[in-house]
């Protein structure tokens, strides 16, 4: 177990070494979740009834979670150069734990999507957000989206052992992208129609925005909360335990 740590901090070392001579990477993945936020904020803001919430701090959560989509493609991306370019089987060769290699970009991924978040939070600051949630409202927001990035990841491990393309590899992160729009995360599900809510109101998006929000508002979370650990805790298992299966393939 020791080794295996050792192991996996060595190569994270290594591969937050690449993030930071090309920090263009968490930058670019920012870019587009500000963007959409600032179009939902002061383009569309005004026409979407909102309810008491002030735009920008309804629209939070779901930006977020786009955010994490969009970055966790990033790993997929480097594990299928790490394939590509043989660096895995050179790792091989040597007296590593074969685990720590996938768990160093997981780590990796993680540490990259929180600076991401942490950047589009900082902007959604300058424009009006204003948070009422104490100290442990934002933990328990943390804790969420944490195990959000680690269940995503772990998917994109996945879709980069996988991918026989480099645009293969990240295709995976557009359907993800994609889901918060259909959830609660910019207009109230009861606006849409019957089978589109429906879907809106049973996919893991919606529960893990209604938890976000009502805990950077301060209002009391309900079920939504345990819904959410429930959705990012179970994709997180079996994504896993799918990533561990397909990485033992590729290794015979």
């Amino acid at each position: 177990m020791n080794s295996a740590v050792r192991d996996t901090t060595t190569l994270l070392g290594r591969s937050l070494r690449h993030i930071l001579r090309s920090p263009d990477t968490i930058v670019t993945t920012a870019v587009t979740p500000i963007a959409l936020m600032l179009l939902f904020v002061f383009v569309f803001g005004g026409a979407i009834d909102t309810g008491a919430d002030a735009s920008v701090d309804y629209m939070l959560p779901g930006i977020l979670l786009i955010t994490i989509a969009s970055g966790v493609a990033y790993t997929a991306y480097r594990l299928f150069l790490d394939m590509q370019g043989g660096v895995f089987e050179r790792f091989q060769s040597m007296p590593i734990a074969r685990s720590s290699v996938l768990w160093a970009h997981v780590l990796t991924s993680l540490v990259a999507n929180l600076v991401s978040l942490a950047l589009v939070v900082g902007v959604a600051f300058l424009i009006g957000f204003r948070p009422s949630g104490d100290a442990l409202a934002w933990l328990a927001v943390t804790g969420i989206l944490v195990v959000f990035i680690l269940a995503l990841t772990w998917i994109a491990v996945i879709a980069g052992l996988s991918a026989k393309t480099v645009d293969g590899a990240s295709a995976f992160s557009y359907p993800l992208i994609f889901l918060p729009f259909i959830s609660s995360a910019f207009v109230p599900t009861e606006t849409m129609p019957g089978p589109v809510r429906a879907f809106a109101e049973n996919q893991p998006a919606t529960s893990i925005v209604n938890a976000v929000r009502d805990l950077f508002t301060g209002r009391p979370v309900g079920g939504d909360i345990w819904i959410a650990l429930a959705w990012c805790v179970g994709i997180l298992l079996v994504a896993y335990l799918a990533a561990l299966l397909v990485y033992r393939r590729r290794l015979r």
